[in-house]
């Protein structure tokens, strides 16, 4: 385990900065200030991170300019911020700009423009990369990137990796990514527009010191979240505009997708007669045509399940008192989301209840008692038995079963009150023939939504002709596709690398007025 403090944020690694930039004036008095380094040997990057840590300032340079895993030593003293840097890179010809809270280390014949490079001529431009943790190189799956004091956002996919489009007019404004367990990193759009870039997050550690620890009734905290509902969640009817998509996976392999932008007449939590409403704005369909022989087996339709996931407006059974008798609940680790206090609560259903139950974690905030996030599976001692509730309709010749279900759920605050922001479920099952003891395959089909847009003026019902169908099989949806509109939108992209077709798609929901 890691030293009970709390780690400060490091610098970016890896970064491609595109000399397209309005940059900020040479802020040589900053540069002079003095820090005091420890005797160091490491890589560039490492002794690097020594001077952010001391100078608070972060770093962003080009791969080209410095070799970031480059050997060197430094000795003990006291330094200018740009000595310590010409010492740690060896290079005394090393053009160094404040920008913000962030030191562009750029060759000295770096040219510099007034605007971040744009896409199209359209106004817009794109901010993308992969997150990894600083220290495993692991993939950030599901981070929330976004932009602060504003509800334009989108996911990290299970890699890392994640893909906004932006207008102009928040060149300027920061980008914000947040996970659980890591430090929120904020970075001006405009210094990270571009090319795809690599993005090491810092995880984050509780101080002893901060918080004080003290045991906690696990069903306590549940129930003053429930309590809590009325003043951290929405009392009235919202929109949301979403992007969802569903696919399915055969052995790792891509079999097809469907994406869709939805615009969600959503109901209040306390609301138990009016059900949630769905409007189809765009729907396509891809498929890989290079899979033979494919299985055919509809799944239930992942629309109803990720509106059913809100678990604040249709609490889970784990969450009901009268259900409480078959769970355990134990008070687990204090962590931080979105830089709050959340405490843990895992479950498990008894080792008395013999049917599929769930077990998980749910991550509540310490303050105000909001449900932050919930990772949940069926427990996989009984999940076979829950195949029947999984599958819909399958061919005779087939034997289907359950392998591993997971869901995953968050919720973001929005003007002081939270709404859900992200969906996921991921199912996993043994495909094989009947009367056929080897040669099985597995199927992945998996289900995610995410929310784009909030509006709480205005909001009304929708017309009963147009609404869609959520319980039926969402990939057999008639629709008129537009190519136009699929050009740009704002994507959780694909896990795999599907095909050029899918690889670039950004965002048209502001423009196109959704």
């Amino acid at each position: 385990m890691r030293a009970p403090k709390y780690w400060t944020i490091c610098c970016l690694a890896w970064l491609t900065v595109s000399a397209a930039y309005a940059l900020q004036a040479d802020n040589g008095k900053e540069l002079e200030r003095k820090i005091k380094l420890p005797k160091s040997e490491g890589t560039v990057y490492e002794l690097l991170e020594k001077v952010s840590q001391r100078s608070g300032y972060l770093f962003i340079y080009d791969n080209s300019v410095l070799n970031n895993e480059q050997h060197v030593s430094l000795k003990k003293g006291e330094y200018t911020i740009r000595q310590a840097i010409r010492e740690i890179t060896g290079n005394r010809h090393l053009l160094l700009r404040i920008i913000g809270n962030h030191i562009l280390i750029q060759s000295p014949n770096s040219p510099t423009l007034p605007v971040p490079p744009r896409d199209t001529a359209d106004g817009y431009f794109t901010v993308n990369g992969t997150l990894l943790d600083r220290y495993t190189r692991e993939p950030v799956a599901y981070a929330t990137v976004g932009i602060n004091d504003n509800a334009t956002g989108t996911v990290a996919n299970l890699n890392g990796d994640f893909r906004l489009r932006l207008p102009d007019s928040l060149s300027h404004a920061s980008v914000r990514f947040d996970h659980i367990g890591y430090l929120a990193q904020e970075f001006e759009a405009r210094l990270i527009a571009g090319q795809a870039r690599t993005f090491l997050v810092e995880p984050k550690v509780i101080s002893i010191q901060e918080v004080v620890v003290r045991l906690a009734n696990p069903l306590r905290l549940l129930h003053d979240m429930m309590d809590n509902r009325a003043a951290n969640y929405s009392s009235g009817p919202v929109y949301f505009t979403s992007f969802y998509r569903e696919g399915v996976e055969r052995s790792k392999g891509f079999v097809n997708l469907v994406e869709a932008v939805f615009k969600i007449y959503k109901t209040p939590y306390g609301d138990r007669i009016g059900a949630d409403q769905v409007k189809l704005l765009k729907m396509r369909r891809i498929s890989n045509e290079k899979v033979q022989d494919t299985i055919v087996a509809k799944m239930k339709s992942g629309v109803d399940a990720s509106l059913m996931l809100d678990m604040i407006k249709n609490p889970p059974e784990f969450l009901l008192p009268e259900n409480e008798n078959q769970y355990n609940y134990f008070h687990g680790d204090i962590t931080a989301i979105d830089n709050r206090i959340a405490n843990m609560i895992s479950f498990e259903q008894r080792k008395d209840v013999k049917e599929p139950l769930y077990r998980g974690e749910l991550f509540i905030d310490a303050e105000n008692g909001a449900l932050l996030s919930a990772r949940f599976e069926i427990h996989p001692k009984y999940i076979e038995k829950a195949t029947p509730m999984l599958v819909t309709r399958k061919s005779k010749n087939l034997h289907i079963d359950a392998r591993q279900v997971v869901y995953n759920v968050s919720y973001k605050p929005w003007n002081g009150t939270y709404y859900v922001s992200h969906i996921r479920g991921d199912l996993f099952f043994r495909v094989r023939k009947r009367n056929q003891i080897f040669g099985s395959t597995t199927i992945h089909t998996w289900f995610e939504m995410a929310t784009c847009k909030i509006e709480t003026d205005g909001v009304t019902r929708f017309a009963g002709n147009e609404t869609l169908r959520t319980r039926t099989i969402f990939a057999d949806t008639d629709f008129a596709a537009d190519p136009s509109f699929w050009g740009d939108f704002n994507i959780i992209l694909p896990e795999e690398k599907l095909s050029e077709a899918i690889g670039r798609i950004t965002s048209k929901i502001e423009e196109t007025g959704y």
